[in-house]
């Protein structure tokens, strides 16, 4: 198969810098998650002028001769592919193969058309992952060769294949036709636009309405799983954001890039740390019956600190601007 992109040599000549091109055309896939919809914000704020947004309806990411007709007719520069299927535990054990055809379809559409887009028209491709990537009992903290060490986390491998499949897309992308794709993997991510669901939400928007809901109800306490003890890493995700940005700005290797907060908190400190923001006075409760899970799980983002970037947004004023978000578009609607 012929190389149809340009080469890394043409793309340099043609674009100094992503922050100082902000005419340019930039499609954020999945500009309405959790994700996209932080990145769409801030290349907003930066001044970005020409962006590319689809809903689903507008273009369905899985049928690849829609996804080559778009980027044939606007011929973006830039690509930043934060579109997926994402779900929990029980959404990944119910339907595997959705979970595995639909982002490998995705992200092989368009990591496909930015290299055949007429003329070499993309300059750079941003591919993010997932931290689930990583084998179940990978090293802590978790750095960037942990990758393909040791079996996956069952619950949801199909989708960490897949995601997995996208890092070595763009990798070799790049080697065999000098398509300057890069990969990021965000640890736990919170904020504007998460998922609240009942039954699918993950620790953090799921405290954050539990809590909630007592509070309106009356309740005299909230009972949470486990013993508190398990350390996690949250990122807020305008923090990803800015991430994302530095990175197309700065970055153009071949190896992927843990994006992380670089700090923990026990899941203890974090409940009493939502309970606190969202104004809960009954008692915090743990049901030392029920299984902690994962003692430990921190993402080593050195490589990307000895960049010059770190995060910026503390969890509590992360966690007070989330429940706003939520009060505001959830409870309210």
């Amino acid at each position: 198969m012929e190389s149809t992109g340009a080469s890394p040599e043409d793309q340099t000549e043609v674009i100094a810098s992503f922050l100082s091109d902000t005419d340019a055309k930039v499609f954020v896939a999945g500009h309405r998650g959790l994700v996209g919809s932080a990145i769409h914000r801030k290349l907003v704020a930066l001044g970005f002028t020409k962006l590319l947004l689809r809903t689903h309806a507008e273009l369905d990411l899985t049928r690849q001769a829609d996804v080559e007709a778009f980027f044939a007719a606007e011929r973006p520069r830039y690509v930043i592919v934060a579109a997926a299927k994402v779900g929990g535990i029980h959404a990944n054990s119910t339907y595997p193969a959705d979970f595995i055809a639909v982002n490998l379809q995705i992200q092989t559409n368009i990591i496909d058309a930015s290299l055949r887009c007429t003329g070499g028209a993309v300059s750079k491709l941003f591919f993010l992952g997932s931290s689930c990537i990583y084998p179940k009992h990978a090293p802590q903290p978790i750095p960037e060769s942990a990758l393909l060490s040791g079996p996956l986390e069952p619950t949801n491998e199909w989708y960490a294949v897949a995601k997995i499949a996208g890092i070595k897309m763009c990798q070799a992308y790049r080697i065999q036709h000098g398509l300057d794709a890069i990969s990021a993997m965000p640890t736990n991510l919170y904020g504007p636009q998460d998922n609240f669901h009942p039954e699918n939400s993950h620790v953090l928007p799921a405290l954050i309405r539990r809590f909630h809901n007592a509070k309106i109800s009356g309740a005299n306490e909230v009972v949470v799983w486990g013993t508190g003890s398990p350390l996690r890493e949250f990122l807020h995700v305008d923090d990803l954001a800015d991430a994302v940005v530095f990175l197309m700005d700065r970055y153009s290797g071949l190896e992927h890039v843990n994006v992380g907060s670089g700090k923990e908190v026990t899941i203890k400190e974090l409940a009493e740390l939502v309970k606190e923001v969202v104004g809960f006075q009954g008692d915090l409760v743990w049901d030392k019956t029920k299984p902690d899970g994962t003692p430990r799980k921190l993402m080593d983002s050195s490589m990307l600190a000895g960049m010059g970037w770190e995060a910026k947004i503390p969890l509590r004023e992360g966690l007070a601007d989330t429940y706003k978000w939520y009060v505001d578009n959830v409870v309210d609607n």
